[in-house]
């Protein structure tokens, strides 16, 4: 399996991005195709250290910036390694493509060049997030800030699948983010799109769920347009580093509370595991015709490593192409319904 990566995308790149492939071809046998500039590539491994074997370089001589436009960027940088890359992987020679890189440049990139799957008007970007009960899955994101209901639809059934496919949850619940759970909150898009879930076939869906029970996860995923997604994953993660620190100085006050603090260190050691964004690493760009990962702007090599892992675990899974088969079902299934 060969997972194409942007090696100049991203706030570490290509240190970090370069140490993570490097572990991630240690660790779960893919090999690497590593693009951008390869002088720069070339001597970030010599300074560092970095073990290159199983991974190769694509030359590419432009870099996509974060304050750059996404779609002139993707039209204007013809060589750049978000654009090189995809082409690569448009192509078939790769698998999967993986980037730290701009977020909005990916998704342009994505849609223009990999292209969507029927059925996706336009794709989302799905993230695992921590819950009190297990890891739920969110989409979308941050990729749409307005959705009509069929889009929601459409994020749900993808969601479903790669909640089964990916990570390994038998029939997995879908819950639509409203301000209550009755079926008639909300706007009348929420409305449409409770309507629609309802009667989607190729889910299991759980109704309206509260924005108060979404970190429970009690749903394996949770649906919702990218604006609102967007909110709930950073005020998530920002909940989660208050409580991480608040915690810390609960026990760093005096020498009574180091001592309970050895306490619970095992326990507290697996809190901040369970907190830890790293852990899952990148997230799905869904509806897109092959496996387009998302990784954080700011990925260390833990996290790009773990990225590569879901890339993996995606063309291994062959997520992408049940989500084909369910999409062309929905569409039937609301046709019929029209």
């Amino acid at each position: 399996m060969n997972i194409i990566i942007d090696a100049m995308g991203g706030d570490n790149a290509p240190k970090e991005i370069l140490l993570g492939a490097a572990a991630a071809v240690r660790e779960y046998g893919v090999q690497i195709t590593a693009v951008g500039r390869r002088r720069d590539i070339e001597a970030c491994a010599r300074e560092n250290g970095i073990d290159m074997a199983g991974i190769t370089v694509a030359d590419a001589s432009e870099t996509i910036e974060m304050c750059d436009e996404p779609t002139a960027a993707i039209r204007g940088k013809k060589d750049s390694s978000m654009v090189v890359g995809l082409r690569m992987l448009a192509a078939g020679e790769g698998d999967a493509f993986v980037s730290a890189g701009s977020t909005g440049a990916l998704l342009a990139g994505a849609t223009l060049i990999v292209k969507r799957l029927r059925g996706v008007k336009r794709p989302a970007i799905g993230t695992v997030i921590p819950g009190a009960k297990q890891p739920y899955l969110l989409l979308d994101s941050g990729a749409n800030v307005e959705c009509r209901p069929e889009m929601l639809s459409a994020f749900a059934t993808m969601g479903s699948v790669y909640m089964e496919k990916v990570m390994g949850r038998a029939n997995p619940s879908v819950g639509l983010v409203n301000n209550g759970a009755e079926e008639t909150k909300g706007t009348p898009a929420y409305v449409e799109a409770h309507r629609l879930l309802k009667y989607n076939k190729n889910i299991r869906f759980a109704g309206n769920v509260e924005p108060k029970d979404v970190p429970q996860g009690n749903v394996d995923v949770v649906v919702c347009d990218g604006f609102t997604g967007n909110v709930i994953l950073k005020l998530t993660e920002g909940v989660a580093k208050m409580l991480v620190g608040e915690i810390k100085n609960v026990f760093m006050a005096d020498l009574k509370s180091k001592l309970a603090y050895l306490m619970v260190k095992g326990g507290m050691k697996d809190f901040k595991k369970k907190l830890d964004a790293d852990e899952h690493g990148g997230a799905l760009m869904m509806g897109v015709t092959k496996p387009v990962i998302k990784a954080h702007g700011s990925s260390n090599a833990k996290a790009f490593k773990n990225a590569v892992r879901q890339a993996k675990l995606c063309v291994e899974s062959g997520a992408v192409e049940s989500m084909r088969e369910k999409l062309a079902a929905v569409a039937q299934t609301e046709e019929a319904g029209a």
